[in-house]
């Protein structure tokens, strides 16, 4: 048994040295995703196809595991488990196939799809039609569908050799990882952001991380996390820097010194020059934002010029022409939604009455009273983190948070309540059921504005499907004092 990787059809059009470019990066991107799973495994390249060689004997878990990991690697188009085995004889390819399809098929639509290679006394549709009459005999309830079945069966016959395909998931698509470049990506870990990253990362660009501080402590560490998503889930074949900028001190700047319309604009403005300093001490030549058209004041075309304008390095904006509902929907397929959904509040520059058509001499007139050392300096104390290294805790900014498992081996339970945090819906279709322990039912977004009323002689255990959301809010609450929240986790 082996896995046979389709290209993504894009690369299957380019020129033959162009097409072998990108196939030798994508096999040393498959190799360093797949070293953690052994030495064993031999992944060897291809015209059409990639194949990766297992070791006999391996258990159902790891190929589940090794699966996973291929699908999410950018350049692959498709993933195949195969059986070869050498053609005898129709009857030969029947026994084979039976046990694989026989469920699968059942009460479904299917059909099969025969591709030969060599010399052989059938066709392809003969083959085909001997296998359609087995399969429909054997399996109850199915009925052949030549045109969008529900299950495609596969099957292979080069020269000799009998390929079945066994299993067949889809892949990520996209170019293979590093190959167009590198980009900086400015992440703040809402939904649009990192959907961006991602975007960039399926194209086959190396993609870094910058996020700016703009107050409430648990943020970065919460948008570190969001970029480890991003980076171990689909971009761990090459390294990549996060950067994080003090923007405390900006943010107070433009406060004393920029008229309340123009600050969201100047903000936007003071944060892209800073990140294309940084990108080009870091030799990085372009930023990506997470930027989409009106979806915020600052985000008209008339503002978004102005934005661009602020920068030594181009803007890519690959959300531009996105719907909000599109870039969620985006979002959770990626799994990056938890932790949009729980990230705090932050306290940020946000103008009462925001100018949506900023003009240009109003906010470089205005930018003349900024203090430009400020952002000097906050450029000056950007702190660079390896991306295996995001989820370490920081430095005396990471709260104690008590995180509970088992609530019956504590040894005050009385005074204990538990707030399941998720939106109502979520709570209706899995409830969370306790034993003597106090439920409360509190969704994540009101959980701010009440927590203070909540008395301070009790601890609350926030609970959340994942542990994203009840951690980022237990950290903001700390962040705001109040330290008898902690967090209750299931597994």
């Amino acid at each position: 048994m082996y896995y046979l990787l389709k290209l993504f059809p894009e690369i299957t059009i380019k020129s033959r040295s162009v097409r072998r470019q990108m196939t030798r990066c994508l096999v040393g991107n498959i190799r360093n995703v797949l070293r953690p799973l052994g030495d064993d495994l031999y992944v060897q390249g291809g015209w059409d196809a990639l194949k990766v060689q297992v070791p006999d004997g391996a258990s159902s878990e790891w190929h589940r595991q090794l699966a996973e990991m291929l699908c999410l690697i950018p350049g692959i188009h498709e993933v195949q488990c195969v059986e070869e085995v050498s053609f005898t004889s129709f009857a030969d390819t029947t026994e084979r196939l039976l046990p694989v399809w026989r469920d699968a098929i059942a009460g479904r639509t299917f059909r099969i799809t025969v591709k030969r290679r060599g010399e052989h006394d059938f066709t392809s549709e003969d083959l085909e039609r001997h296998l359609g009459r087995e399969l429909l005999d054997a399996a109850p309830g199915s009925r052949v569908q030549l045109k969008a079945p529900e299950v495609d069966v596969r099957v292979d016959v080069v020269e000799g050799r009998l390929r079945l395909v066994r299993q067949r998931w889809p892949g990520l698509g996209g170019y293979p990882l590093g190959l167009q470049g590198q980009a900086l990506a400015l992440i703040s870990g809402g939904y649009d952001s990192p959907v961006a990253a991602w975007k960039m990362m399926r194209r086959g660009i190396k993609t870094h991380f910058l996020f700016f501080e703009l107050g409430g402590a648990g943020h970065e560490a919460a948008v570190r996390e969001v970029s480890s998503h991003l980076w171990e889930t689909y971009g761990r074949s090459h390294r990549v820097k996060f950067f994080a900028v003090p923007f405390e001190g900006v943010v107070a700047e433009l406060q004393r010194s920029i008229p309340d319309g123009l600050i969201g604009v100047v903000l936007k403005r003071m944060m892209v020059r800073a990140a294309s300093r940084i990108a080009s001490r870091a030799r990085i030549p372009m930023l990506v934002t997470g930027d989409a058209i009106a979806q915020v004041s600052s985000q008209s075309l008339t503002n978004l010029v102005l934005i661009d304008e602020a920068s030594d390095v181009p803007i890519l904006r690959p959300l531009i022409a996105e719907d909000k509902q599109t870039i969620i929907d985006t979002a959770r397929q990626i799994g990056t939604a938890p932790f949009a959904e729980g990230m705090p509040e932050v306290c940020g520059a946000v103008s009462q009455r925001p100018n949506t058509q900023a003009r240009h001499d109003k906010v470089a007139a205005a930018e003349t009273n900024f203090d430009f050392s400020v952002l000097d300096a906050a450029v000056e104390l950007a702190v660079l983190t390896r991306s295996d290294r995001l989820l370490e805790p920081l430095p005396g900014s990471e709260p104690h948070l008590e995180v509970v498992t088992d609530l019956q081996a504590m040894s005050s339970a009385s005074n204990v309540s538990v707030i399941d945090i998720r939106p109502p819906a979520e709570r209706e279709a899995a409830p969370l059921t306790l034993d003597q322990v106090e439920c409360l039912e509190i969704p994540f977004f009101e959980l701010q504005s009440r927590a203070e009323a909540l008395p301070d002689d009790r601890r609350y255990l926030l609970y959340c499907d994942q542990g994203v959301m009840s951690r980022m809010q237990a950290m903001h609450l700390h962040d705001r004092g109040l330290r008898h929240f902690g967090i209750y986790r299931t597994r």
